[in-house]
């Protein structure tokens, strides 16, 4: 269980995408304060419940951003947002099912979670938009 640190390689470049991971960043690492606290069920719950909205809002706008890109890896982009939602999804049901495996599950993948899309299908996204500079300064 690790707290989250902002690193350059979660920053598009794109103001507004790059305030959603910074915030992301600050719930999970929320949850994360939560985690070495006597539990708290109805707290945490409501931190998923805000992560989850705030998931899915991010994931809308970066959807947006990428169609009006016309960028080439949108649908598999898409797809592993889909993939997130539903991983974020199962463990906030595993929680409500059973806190204390649930909290387990939520320290030892949260981090994870976020890290392995925002380091890699991000990363390829900052990486087409630095290379199609008008679409990145109509993002921007």
């Amino acid at each position: 269980m690790a707290q989250i640190n902002w690193r350059n390689e979660y920053s598009l470049g794109i103001t507004t995408v790059d305030a959603d991971h910074r915030q992301l960043i600050t719930e999970i690492n929320q949850l994360y304060d939560q985690f070495v606290l006597p539990m708290d069920a109805l707290t945490i719950e409501s931190l998923l419940a805000e992560l989850q909205a705030d998931i899915s809002a991010h994931f809308a706008l970066e959807e947006l951003l990428m169609e009006q890109a016309g960028y080439a890896e949108f649908e598999a982009h898409r797809q592993d947002h889909q993939r997130l939602l539903d991983q974020i999804n199962d463990m906030i049901f595993q929680f409500e099912e059973d806190p204390d495996e649930g909290r387990e599950l939520l320290k030892s993948t949260l981090s994870d979670w976020f890290g392995d899309h925002f380091t890699g299908f991000d990363a390829r996204l900052h990486g087409q938009l630095d290379q199609q500079p008008g679409n990145h300064q109509r993002l921007a």
